[in-house]
């Protein structure tokens, strides 16, 4: 008897043998090339930054005020003739591709892009690095794809499992990759797309831990909840909201402002070498947000810092992404939104003092994330396995995190990614059109 909850074949879909040999391939793929560019940028960023190990932050500030603003000057110089490079070949974000390109991503010309991203990003760049691996994961999606001669509705899928499982690889989210693959990108949790989704992710990042650490990526001890905490999270969520529509509108400005012509080239260099006067004083800015975001979560920053990093970090991530250059906003979103739960959370705590602060930081980034991806399930399960302890906040966490996304919805603001969009009436829920699945 079949399951009511399961349409037409079930949970293979007419999928054939093929196919799943593409889920495969396609995991592994995006696996090793997740891996390779997080080597990549590990390897840059040691011989830009001059250190050996430790942390990307410590190694900053080691560095003297002229290496800064010269390393970012390299870092725009690269930027900019990257782009001027790529030109028309570029393949764009994955998600303008799979939304209006039909998910045809050019392969060699996503590898291309791929290594331009995670190399600005390394050499201090404000943007996202899981770009990169996204690039990657769909440009192997797309050649397998168009290789086995796939349905459209197929290889569409597939471009976004590819994307979600390069992100899963470098930051060991298999469950969040396979989320951020469905509801951010395709805009469903339907059943017949879960297992290919979740295959590819878990293959990826079991693929990767041949280079990569099987870590948490931000360690933070385990926060109990407490009720000033579920209070906060009922008044905190609808300020996320705004928040997260204030960052939408943003990033939606700095993208239709990328340059043409050959201000390509020099508009990188001075938003870059700007970026590397201000880390003189504000190191933090530098990179894609990751030692801000451990920080906030182990509340240690302080007021002040807080308050500086909100204002400047998303000015200088948008500057950058308006320069032309290419990168990732999922880090700098999160970044953003610890950063607004840190500092509310600092002042209730005056107020009703008793709770953990770090614990304010993860409730805080999990709603502006939530809301500015359009995607609550994934920002949630993200925030839960980069943590590996954030599981006892999860009822103020959920307040927040639906208020924030209700509230972004209702006011008509669109994803960070289908803010990104070419066209002007692209859409930010686009499964409808994009993939049919036969009943």
């Amino acid at each position: 008897m079949p399951q009511p909850n399961v349409p037409g074949r079930g949970i293979v879909a007419s999928y054939s043998a093929r196919f799943w040999l593409l889920v495969v391939l396609i995991g592994l793929g995006a696996g090793l090339g997740g891996a390779g560019l997080i080597e990549l940028l590990r390897a840059i960023q040691h011989v830009a930054w001059s250190y050996h190990s430790g942390d990307f932050l410590d190694a900053v500030k080691r560095t003297s005020s002229a290496r800064r603003v010269l390393v970012l000057l390299v870092g725009g110089v690269v930027a900019g003739a990257g782009t001027m490079l790529l030109g028309r070949r570029s393949p764009g974000e994955v998600s303008e591709t799979l939304w209006l390109r039909g998910a045809r991503v050019p392969f060699w010309a996503s590898i291309a892009r791929g290594i331009h991203s995670i190399v600005i990003v390394a050499l201090g760049a404000s943007l996202g690095r899981e770009a990169a691996p996204q690039q990657v994961g769909a440009g192997v999606a797309s050649a397998l794809s168009e290789w086995a001669r796939l349905p459209d509705w197929q290889r569409r899928l597939l471009v976004a499992c590819g994307a979600g499982a390069g992100m899963a690889a470098v930051y060991n989210v298999p469950l969040g990759g396979a989320l951020f693959a469905l509801e951010v990108l395709l805009g469903t949790l339907t059943l017949p797309l879960v297992l290919p989704a979740l295959a590819t992710s878990l293959i990826a990042t079991a693929t990767a831990w041949i280079a990569l650490p099987t870590a948490p990526t931000y360690t933070i001890p385990t926060y109990p909840v407490h009720g000033s905490q579920i209070v906060w999270a009922i008044i905190v969520g609808p300020i996320a909201g705004f928040a997260a529509i204030g960052w939408i509108h943003l990033i939606a400005r700095a993208h239709a402002m990328r340059p043409r012509g050959w201000l390509r080239l020099a508009a990188p260099i001075v938003v870059f070498t700007a970026l590397g006067a201000l880390a003189i004083a504000y190191p933090q800015l530098l990179g894609n947000g990751k030692p801000v975001v451990q920080l906030a979560l182990v509340a240690k920053l302080s007021v002040a810092l807080l308050a500086v990093l909100l204002v400047l970090k998303p000015l200088v991530t948008a500057a950058c992404l308006g320069s032309g250059a290419p990168g990732g906003l999922f880090t700098p979103t999160l970044a953003y939104g610890v950063l607004l739960g840190g500092l509310l959370g600092e002042g209730w705590a005056q107020i009703w003092p008793g709770a953990e602060l770090g614990g304010y930081a993860i409730i805080g980034g999990a709603a502006v994330l939530a809301a500015s991806m359009q995607g609550p399930l994934a920002a949630v399960v993200l925030l839960l396995e980069l943590t590996h302890h954030a599981d006892a906040l999860m009822v103020p966490t959920l307040i927040a995190v639906v208020e924030a996304t209700v509230l972004a919805r209702v006011m008509g603001a669109p994803s960070i990614y289908s803010a990104r969009l070419s066209a002007p009436d692209a859409p930010d829920v686009p499964l409808e059109t994009v993939c049919e699945i036969p009943r």
